[in-house]
């Protein structure tokens, strides 16, 4: 058999680093084993910095809410409590584009934290829907929660309205209109015992 060589594989795999490492400074964009190792080190530091970035990005946001806070005579922390208390739902980038783009609607905001701590809002309260303009972009931001409401008891209404016929209800179903209905002794009932004893 005739001996092979790896010859043409190292110099592809030699050429492939060096073309990733074009651009490093010396020895390190020339020399196969500086810029292999320079690769490494790169690797992790942007394995590292790809999560650091989200870190810094929050303080700037931050930053820039804090001074806009502070022209309305409120701290950062105070602002995003009195947000919370009132169900105010906009991330730190939003608020932060706002206090930059929008002092009049930041003011808003305020505004809502404001009474929200005061306890004038409350989360299941609904906030007027703002419409923000953020760099040529129009967006709308809603500044309520949304309000709680039991879908269960408006299905059971709408089926009771209609009188539709309760083999399609659940058994908890079944049992919650036997209890409106005052069947006796509905608890222990079966499905089908149930819906006679309804119709």
């Amino acid at each position: 058999m005739a001996r092979v060589k790896n010859g043409a594989v190292t110099k592809a795999r030699h050429k492939k680093v060096l073309k990733q490492a074009k651009g490093y400074f010396g020895s390190k964009h020339r020399l196969y084993k500086t810029a292999k190792e320079q690769l490494m080190h790169s690797g992790q530091y942007a394995y590292r910095d790809r999560k650091q970035r989200k870190r810094e990005f929050r303080k700037l946001w931050i930053t820039r809410i804090n001074a806009a806070c502070r022209e309305n005579n409120i701290s950062y922390s105070r602002f995003i409590e009195g947000l919370t208390k009132a169900g105010v739902e906009v991330n730190r980038k939003m608020l932060s584009e706002i206090a930059i783009n929008d002092p009049k609607m930041f003011a808003k905001f305020v505004k809502i934290a404001k009474d929200g701590k005061a306890g004038k809002i409350k989360k299941d309260e609904k906030v007027s829907v703002n419409e923000i303009t953020v760099k040529g972009k129009s967006t709308k931001k809603t500044t309520s929660k949304k309000t709680t409401t039991k879908k269960t008891e408006t299905k059971k209404e709408v089926k009771e309205e209609k009188g539709t016929d309760y083999s399609k209800m659940t058994v908890a179903e079944l049992k919650e209109a036997a209890k409106k209905a005052g069947v006796k002794g509905y608890s222990t009932m079966k499905k089908a015992e149930l819906v006679e004893a309804l119709k």
